[in-house]
């Protein structure tokens, strides 16, 4: 994976980063509420001999006095001084507990003592500072004096009586929060770098390509909130393609490209389109790709091979009825189930038919390959065939076509997927075409790099979309075979222009 990759699982998601980070900064407030509040005074002492007014003396006081600051910060921390502030403070504690609450420093080069003293409360706190030098005093007087105050030749004086502590020193809510925010930011980083390392969905045509080797030959944008007769872009025709399925129509205009130019001495007449699974949008790319090729003037024959879940019929519009099944058993003639769709005037449907008990037999029969055969003579065919890895189906209609268009979902389908689906084509000697990433977002960070910026003029008119037909005039309608050729070479020669005389 390189850098850009971890950078766009870091945009992916940045909600769980978000929400972890908060997550964190309020485990780190809800812990300061669970501790017990500390406040810390501070006092101060000073070191000094007795008062002289001999200035020699003095001098000499004042050095006693430096060489006594090291031997009083020991004495500082004396169990004895501990229980003397115990007894004056009527504490129910422990010398070594009380040790604890308190500590002694020197700032360097000086004679100053500098005591800081926790408690429970601001009064406990400051108390404690007080008494601890006195307590200090005490002992001094017991070592180096007659036992009685201020006999000691050095000593400590009270310099700075502690003040009241307004706010506690522990717990810091600001310190607390901020630590906590700063862990759960990093295990959101942690989970999203995991996440991207470990998925296996398929994110960009980059991905495709490199892995697999085979060509992304048409990214299909998601535009929710369209209904099923919107998805179907053949509609485009009759309009400027300024609806709500715009992207789509402009993503299969792509595609259709892309396959013109695919193989310019040996253009792809049957192309079947499959998926690895059941639900990645098969059947509609099917029909919007046989639209597509039909508003470009192509005679098109859409011909619905999943004979065990039809779908081609429903999504069109039309009654299902007799079909394919029926014409490769023999009970019905070609000619008597092909139908013309109101949505194309180059387009004509081969219904799935009745459900056969063995279609993977029907689909690879001689039969099956003479009529794709005789239909790929005088139109391109569409062949929406069922997913590649529940049954075989797919592989046996890919082997009797040109190639196949593989559809897989963007953020659905897997790498593992694809790879197996691209075998089982290979294991049936059947030609894949190209990927199409079906459900891209239009935005984000898995949209396609290379995509413009599609417009988005939402113009819900129902002038912009055909009328629907009525039910009475959706008939079957028998169609020669040669007709169909007669109209293919009608639209080439429209778009070579008038034939010279």
């Amino acid at each position: 994976m390189e850098l850009r990759d971890y950078i766009r699982g870091l945009r992916r998601h940045w909600l769980a980063i978000l929400l972890m980070t908060l997550v964190g900064a309020g485990t780190g407030y809800g812990w300061t509420l669970l501790q017990t509040p500390v406040y810390t005074a501070y006092s101060s002492g000073y070191i000094a001999s007795t008062q002289s007014s001999d200035v020699g003396i003095s001098t000499i006081g004042d050095n006693l006095a430096r060489g006594r600051v090291p031997s009083y910060l020991e004495i500082a921390g004396w169990r004895a001084v501990a229980q003397n502030a115990i007894d004056t403070l009527e504490l129910q504690t422990t010398p070594e507990a009380i040790v604890n609450r308190v500590e002694v420093t020197n700032p360097a080069n000086t004679v100053i003592l500098r005591i800081s003293a926790t408690g429970s409360t601001p009064e406990s706190a400051r108390a404690l500072a007080e008494a601890w030098i006195d307590a200090m005093i005490t002992e001094i007087d017991d070592i180096e004096g007659d036992g009685s105050e201020g006999s000691a030749p050095v000593t400590v004086i009270p310099a700075d009586i502690a003040s009241l502590p307004s706010s506690p020193s522990f717990p810091n809510v600001q310190t607390a929060v901020i630590v906590g925010a700063i862990l759960g930011f990093g295990f959101g980083v942690a989970f999203a770098l995991i996440r991207t390392v470990s998925d296996r969905r398929i994110r960009t045509a980059e991905d495709v390509e490199s892995k697999t080797g085979i060509a992304v030959v048409g990214t299909i944008p998601l535009v929710p909130g369209l209904t099923d007769e919107q998805r179907l872009v053949g509609l485009s025709e009759h309009h400027g393609g300024k609806g709500e399925n715009f992207a789509v129509a402009e993503a299969l205009r792509s595609l259709r490209t892309n396959l013109q130019f695919m193989d310019v001495d040996h253009p792809p007449r049957t192309i079947v389109v499959t998926s690895p699974l059941p639900g990645d949008g098969k059947s509609t790319i099917a029909c919007n790709l046989a639209l597509t090729l039909a508003a470009a003037g192509t005679a098109v024959v859409l011909v619905d091979g999943d004979m065990r879940r039809s779908m081609v019929a429903k999504t069109m519009g039309l009654p299902g009825g007799a079909g394919l099944s029926d014409v490769l058993a023999g009970r019905a003639e070609l000619t008597d189930v092909l139908q013309r769709t109101p949505k194309s005037v180059n387009l004509i449907v081969l219904a799935a038919g009745s459900v056969p008990p063995n279609p993977s037999e029907v689909l690879g029969s001689e039969r099956m390959r003479t009529l794709i055969a005789e239909l790929a003579r005088h139109a391109t065919v569409i062949i929406d065939a069922p997913p590649l890895l529940p049954v075989t189906d797919g592989a046996v209609l890919t082997h009797q076509a040109d190639g196949a268009l593989v559809v897989t979902s963007v953020g659905k389908t897997t790498h593992d997927l694809l790879d197996k689906a691209l075998d089982t084509l290979r294991k049936a000697r059947g030609r894949a075409l190209g990927v199409v990433l079906n459900k891209a977002p239009l935005r984000g960070v898995d949209a396609s790099p290379y995509s413009y910026e599609y417009r988005r003029e939402y113009v819900s008119n129902s002038k912009e979309a055909a009328e629907p037909v009525p039910a009475a005039d959706r008939v079957t309608v028998p169609a020669d075979l040669s007709d169909l050729a007669e109209a293919d070479a009608g639209a080439r020669r429209g778009r070579r222009g008038p034939t010279p005389t």
